[in-house]
This record gives structure tokens, sequence and C-alpha cells, in this order.
């Protein structure tokens, strides 16, 4: 395994683990999964991250679903449900893994 996809890999894991620790125990214990989201929302700052990170998942739908048409990258979409949950930090690491044997090499 290459350092690239090490470190793609350890994002992954240690992104997924975090999501567990933090976002797990309260969701299952509030039940609000509605209530969940929009605390992503609860001032201008927070608002501002949240709002990059759901683009930034909209970014990566469209580069996945452009690579599927044009070059033939397929299973994009199971990058795009886990950038929904756990997150886009997931979702973008591991669609980098799945298009990399799709790349051609440099001439």
């Amino acid at each position: 395994m290459t350092l690239y996809k090490a470190s793609l890999t350890a994002v992954i894991v240690i992104f997924s683990a975090a999501f567990m620790i933090m976002i797990v125990p309260p969701l299952l214990e509030s039940g609000d999964v509605i209530g969940a989201f929009a605390a992503g929302f609860v001032n201008p700052y927070a608002s501002g991250y949240a709002l990059d990170v759901i683009l930034c998942w909209f970014v990566l739908a469209l580069w996945v679903i452009k690579e599927a048409r044009e070059d033939g990258v397929r299973h994009g979409w199971i990058a795009l449900l886990l950038g929904v949950v756990p997150g886009v930090a997931v979702g973008f690491a591991l669609y980098l893994l799945i298009r990399q044997p799709r790349l051609k090499p440099a001439a």
C-alpha cells in the first residue's frame, strides 16, 4: 500500500471513529436526526462550516457523476452515501481510492 492510499485510509478510519464517538451517542440518546442536523447551524460560524460541508458534498456528487459518465468510474455512489453519513471527509477519501485504478498512467 502506498503512502497516499494509507493516508486516505487513515482519514476514513479516524473520521469514522470520531463520528462514532462524538455524534452517535447523543444522537441515539435524543433520537432527533433533524435536530442533530440543525445543530450545525447554531451560530454564524457553525453555519459557515456546515454550509461548506454541504456544498463540498454537492461538488463531490458532480465529480462522481461526471467521471462515471465520461471515464467509467464505477461505485462512486458508495462514496456519495458515505459522504452523508459519516461525512464528506470519508466520502471524498473513499472516492479517491475508488477512482485510483481508473487513472491513466502518465506518459
